[in-house]
């Protein structure tokens, strides 16, 4: 494909810009968004996280930003995008700001929760044509009337149920019900759960879904893999997993926010390169954080769900789901960080025996098939890792670029009067990276097997209670019993 043909129905002022951007394709999403009829519609986008679905948004309201005064004295913002998070707020300015920069006098500006709100009432007093924001934030200025709305032609929903999860809903509805009814409004999002939906029905008309990867699709760049695990073994599967990374960029899901620094620490204490991130963070220590991860300096991040919602790091390498996700989108959305751009990544959970079946569940929901394989154990970790050093090896071997005269000069000299093979032996262990620490014992357990055993006892349980009657008591479950250990196990021996 030719690039005129690649750019084909974009704006001239988009195109150039895409190209200075290095373009060579455009995301099924993009391509969605430009043979469609948008113009005058309600749009309803939805594909996977990291699909480009806001660079497909640009190209739907670029025409409307073409045409329209985007800025100036008297003219408040003609559009709106909310979204849930400061980093995601950042993201898409930055985003559409270099897709824009060619459309005259069009200022894309950012107001978010955590920001000083008196230079966020500057920026506005400017009037600028289009405003990201976070809900809290946003609501704050449009009621104290920093944020003039009587102009807003487009309101965008962005990770609408993201927005949703973190209890934004009430916001959302202020927000709509301050922006003129003539409008057009659009939705964001990787699923559209029965919620969202709703509140969608009530503010979109006659909306129009378009779809870049099929909603709840799995994305087939993502490789899924599961890890049965005991409950006391968890941490040992963790660093295991995380020997055979190699310095990767690795996201690290957990629950509390506590969490996130506790397991950090004790990473840390065991050699890896480990940060947490979470909603305790000062805003500067969160950019800090993020920028260190993202340009590989810290390559493990301890996230909550929450946290991990704002980052948009391209080149994750794996998601390990230490917390097991609660429902399908829980496990979308956490997959969604790696597998992005093109690029291929993994999707790695530690399940307890406990949470099996509710893992299945929340994998078929989001149309995943995991492959089940046994937690590596010391043994395997360290022959991969030789395995991977030997590729390596033969690689810088079979490459056309050589080494120097001056280093084949000395190695000539270590052969003199030794055996070839016991130098390049020698030199083998070199090649071998330094672990941060030695792999843990862990024990596998066979997933089919496990699904027997549990079978086994919901039919022993059920008998049972058919025994007691309808006035039993059957007491604490199971799977609270169990929760509370694994909550118990973040805690250092």
């Amino acid at each position: 494909m030719t690039t005129t043909e690649l750019f084909e129905g974009v704006p001239a002022q988009l195109a150039s810009a895409m190209k200075r951007r290095g373009f060579s394709t455009l995301t099924a999403v993009q391509r969605a968004v430009l043979e469609a009829e948008c113009e005058g519609r309600d749009l309803r986008i939805s594909s996977q996280t990291g699909s480009g679905k806001t660079v497909a948004l640009g190209i739907a309201l670029a025409r409307h930003f073409i045409a329209a005064p985007t800025s100036g004295p008297g003219a408040g913002p003609s559009g709106l995008i909310i979204v849930p998070t400061r980093e995601l707020a950042a993201q898409v300015r930055e985003e559409l700001r270099w897709l824009y920069e060619e459309i005259p006098a069009l200022r894309v500006e950012v107001v978010t929760g955590g920001m000083d709100l008196w230079r966020e009432r500057k920026l506005l007093a400017q009037k600028p044509g289009l405003v990201v924001g976070t809900p809290g934030r946003m609501l704050d200025h449009i009621r104290n009337g920093a944020l003039d709305c009587s102009q807003v032609e487009h309101v965008v929903l962005d990770e609408a149920d993201q927005m949703f999860d973190m209890g934004f809903r009430e916001e959302l509805e202020a927000i709509l019900e301050a922006l003129p009814t003539e409008r057009r409004s659009h939705l964001l999002s990787a699923t559209f759960p029965p919620q969202v939906r709703q509140l969608a029905n009530r503010f979109q008309r006659d909306a129009l879904h378009l779809e870049g990867t099929r909603l709840g699709a799995a994305n087939e760049d993502i490789e899924h893999i599961a890890h049965l695990v005991r409950p006391n073994e968890w941490y040992a599967a963790l660093v295991n997993v995380l020997l055979l990374t190699e310095g990767e960029r690795c996201l690290v899901f957990v629950r509390r926010r506590v969490d996130t620094v506790e397991l950090a620490e004790r990473l840390a204490g065991d050699g890896f390169v480990a940060l947490p991130l979470s909603g305790d963070l000062a805003q500067g220590q969160r950019t800090r954080t993020l920028n260190a991860f993202r340009n590989g300096s810290v390559p493990v991040l301890v996230a909550t769900d929450v946290a991990a919602r704002g980052i948009d790091v391209p080149d994750i390498n794996t998601v390990i789901h230490l917390e097991p996700p609660s429902d399908a989108e829980m496990y979308t959305h956490r997959s969604g960080r790696t597998g992005r751009a093109g690029r291929k990544g993994r999707s790695l959970l530690i399940v307890p025996p406990f949470a099996q079946r509710a893992v299945e569940r929340a994998l078929y929901g989001a149309r995943v098939k995991a492959e089940w394989q046994p937690v590596p154990t010391p043994d395997k970790v360290r022959k991969a890792i030789e395995k991977r050093a030997r590729r390596q090896v033969r690689a810088m071997l079979d490459a056309e670029t050589g080494p120097s005269e001056t280093q084949i000069s000395y190695a000539a000299q270590l052969l003199e009067g030794r055996n070839p093979a016991a130098v390049v032996a020698t030199l083998l262990r070199f090649a071998n990276p330094a672990l941060p620490r030695e792999p843990m014992a862990v024990n596998a357990i066979d997933p089919e097997e496990e699904r027997k055993r549990s079978r086994a006892r919901d039919d022993a349980r059920f008998h049972w209670r058919n025994k007691q009657g309808p006035n039993r008591s059957s007491g604490p479950g199971r799977f609270q019993n169990a929760r509370s250990s694994r909550n118990s196990a973040y805690k250092k021996p």
